[in-house]
């Protein structure tokens, strides 16, 4: 994008000094991201984030529950009498429209303090994935009181339902004529399709409750400090209402597996126990407190379920076109969805020991 138009959008919120550089930041598949270095060292940097409206359609709610939330966990904080604060909850900037985001020419931004001194880790190990355990979980303890509903950024984002509702949609449209390569996939999913709708039945008869949950816990959505403990969880576009699976699951699906969720070597995809055990425990530390009997019993299905829902949701992508997750080549993804399949496949192997594991925490 033009610098140009990036100075202009940062000089709409009330930074502290002067812009020296805005420069692309991250790897996010959703929103475009840059880091805004300024000129006096002193000052602090930001973080500037054109947000994706067609991904995120209602701005105003996203925007609000996020502003909810890290003032929740603010107050949080103090209470608790930690110190550094502003490197353990994310502070956006005001606009000078009033808003924590900008609108101009048919694109939304939003600006935040970044975080200094801290790093992102894409492979973990099991130490990481304990102090993970409990910073997720820590995060869903502190809002379990949380003074007001918060709505869906995107409704039904983890509805197993849906999404092989969605699935099936783009198998009867076969838009861009991809569906015979992938007639296995398809077959394999069907016979798991019941089994991994389990949690809207439960919610359903009542058995099953909603919390407020991160909804996407990749390993690169936690930022740690120099001697490797969690300062915070990032990347709150998708906090909201959803079953505690959510958190759970969806990072075991990216750090228990041995190679990279769109990795095409499907051959060397395991299921790493020593990661599983370790943030299982870290996140039982923090939320054994709060969960339910049965939501404890069900982790072993959570375990199973993101692979499965993701790949459900990387197939529908490639039959529809690639219009949702940015590609690199055009089978990116359907080797994206190849790769999560593999995977669930092996937590089904170890499915005994998983939950044999789980069974000793209720």
């Amino acid at each position: 994008m033009d610098n140009q138009i990036l100075y202009r959008i940062v000089s709409h919120f009330q930074i502290n000094g002067e812009p020296a550089t805005i420069c692309p930041f991250g790897s996010g598949l959703i929103n475009d991201t840059y880091r805004v270095s300024m000129a006096e060292t002193s000052k602090p940097d930001y973080v500037l984030q054109r947000i994706n409206h067609q991904v995120f359609q209602d701005v105003d709610l996203l925007q609000h529950n996020i502003e909810v939330v890290t003032n929740h966990i603010r107050q949080k904080l103090i209470q608790r009498g930690e110190t550094d604060i502003d490197r353990k909850v994310l502070r956006f900037l005001k606009a000078d429209n009033g808003k924590s985001y900008y609108f101009e020419d048919n694109k939304y931004w939003r600006m935040s303090v970044l975080i200094p001194r801290s790093f992102t880790h894409y492979e973990v190990t099991p130490s990481y994935s304990y102090e993970a355990g409990v910073a997720f979980g820590d995060f869903e303890s502190m809002l379990i009181d949380l003074p007001e509903t918060l709505g869906e950024t995107i409704p039904d984002f983890h509805n197993m339902e849906l999404r092989l509702r969605q699935l099936s949609e783009s198998v009867s449209r076969d838009a861009v004529g991809r569906c015979t390569e992938v007639s296995s996939e398809l077959e394999y999913i069907s016979r798991y399709a019941s089994e991994m709708c389990m949690a809207e039945r439960l919610f359903r008869e009542g058995k099953l409750p909603k919390r407020i949950c991160h909804c996407d816990t990749k390993v690169n959505n936690m930022l740690f400090d120099e001697n490797g403990k969690v300062l915070c969880v990032i990347d709150l576009d998708t906090v909201m209402p959803s079953f505690i699976f959510s958190d759970y699951g969806d990072f075991l699906r990216t750090a228990a597996n041995t190679v990279a969720e769109d990795a095409p070597e499907f051959e060397q995809i395991e299921f790493r126990n020593d990661i599983f055990q370790a943030f299982t425990e870290g996140y039982l530390s923090s939320t054994n407190h709060f969960l339910s009997p049965l939501e404890i019993e069900l982790l072993p299905y959570a375990v199973g379920l993101f692979p499965m829902m993701q790949a459900v949701r990387f197939l529908a992508d490639y039959l529809n076109g690639d219009t949702y997750y940015k590609i690199n080549y055009p089978q990116h993804n359907l080797v994206r969805a190849r790769n999560q399949l593999h995977f669930f496949r092996r937590i089904k192997e170890q499915e005994p020991e998983i939950r044999k594991y789980i069974e000793q925490w209720h």
